[in-house]
């Protein structure tokens, strides 16, 4: 017998009035903002399938700017999303697409810090509040957003998957789930790790400061 978790069922809090265009849409662009780790001045969304059909209606604009403010799904505020952008500086450009996509409710982000550095995620809302991202800066991946998560980026060589286990492990933090993505060999390459516990900024630090061979560390 198939089983069901209970937000199967009664679906995620959120404010409305769709969980795949709204609260779903939050957490992704809500992932972006963890994974950028530092404020965000401009970004371009572009939307794919249902969200670019009828996202407008359902909010979904708002969600994503909401997400990339550091909004939760069950904020009020999500409604004023717009406005709490322009005060605090964010420039948000939409794009609508009529190309074809794996899944409906796709969108695009491409975020530029403070600092001019740019990151860009595709993700879909795969219904009840969940959330799938399918590609970072080019690169196909697969993270749940189930999980806490730290997404490592580092030049493909023996070792460095090695080495980032010993140092969770030693941190008493607990691998749920790894997946290795690289370009080719030798290349660039993401390490994404799912665990049972999230991994603290302090921990964060030790991590850098043992694996040098980490370029860069985002935490979800």
């Amino acid at each position: 017998m198939e089983q069901y978790s209970v937000f199967d069922i009664i679906g995620p809090c959120m404010t409305g009035p769709s969980s795949s265009h709204t609260a779903g849409a939050v957490r992704l662009a809500h992932v972006v903002k963890h994974m950028v780790g530092k404020p965000i001045t401009e970004a371009h969304i572009t939307l794919y399938g249902s969200f670019a059909e009828t996202g407008k209606g359902h909010g979904t604009d708002k969600a994503l700017i909401a997400g990339l403010l550091g909004l939760l799904p069950d904020d009020s505020r999500i409604k004023h999303a717009h406005e709490l952008a322009k005060e605090q500086g964010l420039l948000v450009l939409f794009a609508y697409s009529d190309e074809g996509v794996a899944h409906p409710n796709t969108a695009r982000i491409y975020a530029i810090a403070e600092d001019g550095e740019s990151t860009e995620v595709v993700g879909q809302s795969i219904g009840g509040g969940r959330i799938r991202i399918i590609e970072i800066n080019g690169l196909a991946v697969e993270i749940s957003g189930d999980y806490p998560t730290i997404i490592i980026r580092y030049r493909d060589k023996p070792g460095v998957i090695a080495d980032v286990s010993r140092v969770l492990a030693q941190c008493s933090v607990n691998i749920a789930f790894m997946r290795a993505f690289r370009h080719g060999k030798g290349e660039d390459a993401f390490i994404c790790i799912e665990t049972d516990t999230p991994v603290t900024p302090e921990m964060q630090s030790t991590l850098l400061l043992l694996c040098p061979s980490i370029q860069q560390l985002y935490a979800v």
